[in-house]
């Protein structure tokens, strides 16, 4: 349950804000259904996009990340 303040703010509860990855400054649309005040994320964020990104293989690799940069100089 939160209160509304003077200024018609409300606060989202910590759980509510983790469990949709709300952070601050994202934008929420606020709308109403059926007598209820609904918001919604805009652009849903991911929980976290370094795992998502290292998710996207299945086993590890083994790079030389400074090698690869080396070569790429090689090229020019």
């Amino acid at each position: 349950m939160v209160k509304v303040t003077r200024k018609y703010q409300v606060t989202l509860p910590k759980e509510v804000r983790e469990r949709l990855g709300i952070r601050i400054g994202d934008s929420l649309r606020v709308k109403v259904e059926d007598g209820k005040v609904v918001l919604e994320p805009v652009v849903p964020r991911r929980r976290n996009p370094i795992n998502d990104m290292l998710n996207l293989i299945s086993e590890s690799i083994d790079v030389d990340a400074v090698r690869l940069v080396e070569e790429s100089w090689d090229e020019d």
